[in-house]
């Protein structure tokens, strides 16, 4: 070949070789662009989204939920006239079996992504919600930073269940104030600590108690939250008992059922969704549940007398949900398995005897009183056929969702006790939306 034909062809190939640099520079280009959009205004991701130990989750098979029902955000299109009902069946129906038992779990962001510390909602967060569509997180101490990180990341994880199921997802704290404050613990906030609730209870005055939930619910709404763990309506009975001896109003239940009402109602003006805990009252017990069995010695009829009282003013309030303790009742259960685990306390007690029609979501399921004696999936199940609506932070979430779903599968559980549960959370979460 000659000498024209060799400089010609070193030219070409240097022009293909541009040409490629070239498109290498702007899909570069590009793709900055799209990255920036999920960092903070200092241009770092890190400084939003600490994700480290992360479990290389295989996305492959990830659910298609663009499509008809829960998968399209349909409310836009309802009637005006279109009942609530009618819109939790049309959201029911357009739901399958993975993601209706996905929305009866609220977990951690950890738990959800499988990594070690989340401090936004990002790109990982997303594809895990996809994945996974639980219908609530619960943030901690560590999830938390400060103001803006805070509403950025809540934000986001809010446009993602809109976007992907038409519906919100519950973000939730534990903030009763004093010894319980994730938020206003935090010096970084700025907000007013409200102090413990034992000390709101000692003065006896129930506007103290209004203000306490209307102090905390304005600032958990603006920080972007809808749900607060809160108020304890546990009745202090016993001195020895120190997990609630701050965060009770008293051991007068029917002072502790008006401060529990008065805190509902501030909770509520502020738009917060508010969870009274520990069913069927933890005040009497000696034991810590964190770290093991917590044993409450009464009869039905001294549950009525005294632990009960506060909890059928929540329910009469129009609490939203009720949290239930890990609590064991021999006079009352035969079999003595923890509250969260009994049809008789759930169903029987709870929504047969007080009426409730809310929704009941579990302690933490990674609690000692749970952990020392079952497994995830064991729980789940265990507490589900008990009556429970939703499953807070199962130990292994993923052990514990596909522990659900096996149970459907073989009969343990049927898909009409599911579409139970998921009725009250799509009604509640549709009342909070305020859907036309």
């Amino acid at each position: 070949m000659g000498q024209g034909h060799r400089n010609t062809r070193s030219m070409a190939v240097v022009i293909c070789l541009a040409v490629l640099l070239l498109v290498d520079i702007v899909l570069a280009a590009v793709l900055a662009v799209q990255d920036g959009t999920k960092k903070n205004p200092s241009g770092k991701e890190e400084d939003i989204v600490e994700e480290t130990g992360g479990d290389n989750r295989d996305f492959g098979n990830t659910w298609d939920i663009s499509g008809e029902g829960a998968g399209e955000n349909t409310s836009a299109e309802e009637p005006p006239d279109s009942s609530a009902d009618d819109r939790v069946e049309k959201l029911l129906a357009g739901m399958d079996l993975k993601q209706k038992v996905a929305q009866m779990f609220m977990v951690t962001p950890e738990a959800l992504t499988g990594y070690s510390k989340v401090t936004a909602a990002g790109e990982v967060t997303k594809q895990c919600f996809i994945r996974y569509p639980v219908g609530g997180v619960i943030y901690m101490a560590g999830n938390l930073i400060d103001t803006e990180q805070t509403r950025i990341m809540l934000s986001n994880m809010q446009d993602y269940s809109v976007e992907y199921l038409g519906f919100p997802v519950f973000l939730g704290v534990d903030e009763e104030g004093g010894t319980v404050a994730r938020i206003a613990g935090n010096r970084a906030f700025g907000v007013e600590d409200v102090g413990n609730i034992s000390e709101i209870g000692a003065s006896g005055n129930c506007d103290l108690a209004y203000q306490a939930g209307s102090t905390i619910g304005a600032y958990l709404s603006a920080l972007g939250f809808n749900l607060d763990f809160a108020p304890v309506a546990d009745v202090w009975s016993n001195k020895k008992n120190t997990v609630v001896k701050y965060r009770s109003p008293g051991s007068d239940p029917e002072l502790v059922r008006d401060m529990v009402i008065a805190q509902i109602e501030g909770f509520k003006e502020q738009g917060i969704l508010c969870a009274v805990k520990h069913f069927p009252g933890h005040g009497s017990t000696s034991e810590d549940s964190h770290n093991g069995a917590a044993v409450v010695e009464r009869t039905l009829q001294e549950l009525f007398e005294c632990d009960l009282i506060p909890f059928k003013g929540a329910v009469q309030a129009g609490v939203p949900f009720v949290m239930v303790g890990h609590l064991s009742l021999p006079k009352v259960v035969e079999d003595d398995v923890p509250a969260v685990f009994s049809k008789e306390i759930i169903t029987d007690i709870l929504r047969g005897e007080l009426g409730f029609d809310g929704i009941v979501i579990t302690d933490a399921l990674d609690m000692g009183a749970v952990t020392d004696y079952y497994s995830s999936a064991q729980a789940a199940v265990m507490a589900v056929a008990a009556g429970a609506d939703m499953l807070l932070m199962p130990e292994d979430f993923v052990a514990a969702y596909e522990g659900v779903l096996n149970a459907v599968q073989r009969g343990e559980l049927t898909q009409e006790r599911i579409d139970e549960s998921v009725r009250r959370i799509l009604k509640v979460k549709l009342e909070m939306a305020d859907m036309p």
